[in-house]
């Protein structure tokens, strides 16, 4: 869902930008550059012409007398004397926040005087863009300070004033208690959230039915991390993670589950909350009663989750001081102790003793298995079939509650790299001032699993491994590649690539007896190497899965092909010029209105040439959301590979969509039964009549669709992909 959301409004900022640099070529943009450039030079009459414009508007909307009475009291409000430790002087203009009767998040800020604080903490929200509903309460404690009515100003607000003093943890339980949201977010008046903060949490909360708690990113004013989730060891001590540090490090990008989350910025569902029975007195006035919350939330068998992509500036120590030994800040050490009374076996049985297991313990992980994940680059599932087999099995691997972290050979950092942070998996790259050699001499000792996919992958990184870890090894060939290469080479009659398998032959030969483990894409070819090298530890795994198994209703009306490849692989390249030349001349000459799609990734001048407009269309790199339209818009699927190895995203993907399928035996080579449910023959005159019959024949292609269907959802499910990858890792 992510992924799609990514690439959706990626699509969406391509096509403004289409209409932005349409605008800035239009002549009515060309013939008032002058007067744009004069006013540039002007800010002034800019200003006094938006304020006479606002004024206006405001008058015409009878909002006028209104927004006058609100910006006169701001004024004398602030100009009341500011304290030096309430951060910036606040703008002459009060902040305005967005009112709804039907708030989804009720923003919680416990207050004790400090109007300046609060009001940078208001205006922060104000200008955070937030999509989700919210209401903003601030619970004023009877703090007895004249600046803050200063907060009578601001529009939008509701303020309560208590009658005396609560003290912090009283005050949010009794405003919680008016809170209208289906979430309450407690945050600390001495915050300034970043754009999105909100969004981002309850995105987290709302995909993820298990969790109970959500957190934000808590950072420096100066930039600095200050917390990336919280770590409580065995003695009830805490550590904020990643104190001090730099926040852009992958380890603090990562959406994963943690201990606790520092309460000046956490998320849960009000009816949780208040089934808790809110925060624990016993830890009034204040302290460690976010992490007896957390506690308490696990013990419902929820998690506690931290959110990177939700940001919030913390000014620490204006709310309570820093001093350990005076104030509430002395509370500190009294709480830990009742912690540490009400949890003793929990601190024993799943917190580590203090500054050890740095794999595990911030992830809240102690005894869970730890696997380094190591592949060209971060996965692509929407441009290639071996991304999305790595992808899923890296996602088996996170969902069975191991800490997988994931090593691309490239070391490049982009949006795809998101993916994985957002379902909890680090990913080492070039963020990380540390090579491999280094890293993994660091960190080898706390590693159980080690996979690494692909042989050139494995090859450059086998001996580092061998040296600084006693990790079990493991090594995924994607497919036998020598076979692969070998086959294309016959085909071709390409005596240069022949060479090349040999060496390829050598290279997965060395590796198959360096490795613990051999994983391949099907019994078929774990089979065949065990067949080279007798005693092999070859096995074979479901190598695709999916959530989702799309049943069709009536087949569409045009008669449209479909043929989905990655086409940078040389064999899909063998196979687009195929189908065009000899096999789609076949099939038009029964069904004359014929159309095929050639859809993938990164055609080249090649496969574009073979575009003849309407007719044959190349799309080139689809998002997954576009590809699923074609999908649906096409009547029949063809895999027309004459070499190649191991199992083939396109044909699997096919059988999940639906999609009457015709591929070759090279196409169904991996997954046996599937000439029951498809056609499967390896000669063009074979193909183009299987075709003709999908076009053709509605009964037909009802039938097969239900059964390809069926097939995929045996065979192709999250649960059969972590049951076979999960006997060959043991």
């Amino acid at each position: 869902m992510i992924d799609a959301h990514v690439q959706q409004q990626d699509a969406e900022i391509a096509l403004l930008r289409l209409h932005l640099a349409a605008h800035r070529a239009s002549r009515f943009w060309r013939a008032t550059w002058p007067m744009r450039h004069l006013l540039d030079q002007r800010p002034k009459v800019v200003r006094r012409t938006r304020q006479a414009l606002k004024a206006l508007w405001w008058t015409a909307t009878l909002q006028l007398p209104m927004r006058l009475r609100a910006r006169t009291a701001y004024r004398a409000a602030i100009a009341l004397p500011v304290h030096a430790d309430h951060g910036p002087v606040v703008q002459s203009v009060p902040p305005v926040l967005p009112t709804t009767t039907t708030p989804m998040v009720s923003v919680i800020i416990p207050a004790y005087g400090q109007a300046g604080v609060t009001l940078i903490c208001l205006e922060a929200i104000a200008a955070s863009r937030t999509m989700t509903p919210f209401e903003v309460i601030v619970a004023e404690d009877a703090s007895g300070d004249p600046d803050m009515m200063v907060l009578d100003a601001i529009v939008g607000l509701r303020l309560v004033r208590n009658q005396s003093n609560l003290g912090f943890l009283h005050n949010c339980n009794t405003t919680a208690l008016l809170a209208r949201g289906r979430y309450l977010l407690f945050l600390n008046n001495d915050t300034e959230p970043l754009p999105g903060f909100i969004d981002e949490l309850v995105a987290l909360a709302e995909a993820r039915p298990d969790v109970g708690l959500v957190g934000s990113k808590l950072l420096f004013p100066d930039g600095r991390l200050q917390e990336a989730g919280g770590i409580i060891w065995q003695d009830g001590t805490g550590w904020n993670y990643g104190r001090g540090d730099d926040p852009t490090l992958p380890r603090y990008n990562t959406v994963r589950e943690v201990d606790y989350i520092s309460g000046a910025s956490i998320l849960l569902k009000r009816d949780l909350f208040e089934a808790l029975g809110g925060f624990d007195p016993l830890f009034a006035p204040a302290y460690y009663e976010d992490v007896d919350l957390a506690f308490r939330i696990r013990a419902r068998g929820l998690r506690v989750m931290y959110q990177p992509a939700s940001v919030v500036i913390h000014h620490e120590g204006v709310s309570h001081g820093t001093d350990p030994t005076s104030g509430i800040k002395a509370q500190q050490e009294v709480n830990r102790h009742r912690l540490l009374a009400r949890w003793p076996q929990l601190l024993a049985s799943e917190h580590s003793p203090s500054g050890t297991d740095p794999m595990r313990a911030p992830e809240h992980a102690k005894g869970r298995t730890t696997i380094l994940v190591i592949d060209h680059y971060v996965p692509e599932p929407d441009r290639d079939a071996g991304s999305r087999s790595t992808m899923g099995i890296v996602t088996a691997l996170r969902d069975a509650g191991w800490v997988v972290k994931f090593w691309p050979q490239n070391r490049t950092h982009n949006d795809y790299t998101q993916l994985l942070e957002a379902i909890g998996i680090e990913v080492l790259d070039g963020r990380l001032d540390l090579n491999f050699p280094q890293w993994i001499a660091r960190n080898g000792a706390e590693l159980d699993h080690v996979l690494a996919i692909r042989p050139e992958v494995a090859d450059e990184y086998i001996s580092d491994l061998l040296s600084h870890t006693k990790a079990r090894l493991s090594f995924y060939g994607v497919d036998i590649h020598h076979v692969r290469m070998r086959r294309q080479a016959i085909l071709l009659g390409d005596a240069a690539l022949a060479a090349e398998a040999n060496e390829m032959e050598k290279l997965e030969r060395r590796l198959w007896g360096m490795f613990d483990v051999l994983l391949y894409p099907s019994e078929a070819e774990a089979a065949q190497v065990r067949s080279l090298v007798p005693g092999a530890p070859a096995r074979g795994i479901v190598p695709f899965s999916f959530d989702r198994f799309r049943a069709r209703g009536a087949p569409p009306v045009e008669p449209v092909i479909l043929f989905v490849a990655g086409f940078a692989h040389p064999p899909n390249i063998d196979a687009a010029t195929w189908l065009v030349r000899e096999i789609l001349p076949l099939v038009r000459a029964r069904v004359p209105a014929t159309r095929l799609v050639l859809a993938g990734s990164h055609p080249t001048a090649e496969v574009r040439a073979l575009s003849d407009g309407d007719r044959i269309t190349v799309t080139g790199n689809l998002s997954e959301a576009g590809l699923a339209a074609i999908y649906l818009e096409a009547r029949a699927s063809i895999v027309p590979l004459r070499v190649g190895a191991g199992v083939k995203g396109k044909v699997v993907e096919a059988l999940q969509q639906g999609l009457p399928l015709v591929t070759t035996s090279i196409g169904a080579e991996g997954i046996p039964g599937l000439e029951q449910v498809a056609t499967v023959t390896d000669d063009a005159a074979g193909l183009a009549a299987g075709l003709v019959m999908l076009l053709l024949d509605d009964r037909r292609w009802a039938v097969n669709s239900a059964v390809q269907v069926a097939f995929a959802e045996r065979h192709f499910s999250r649960a059969a992909l972590a049951e076979s990858l999960f006997a060959a890792l043991a």
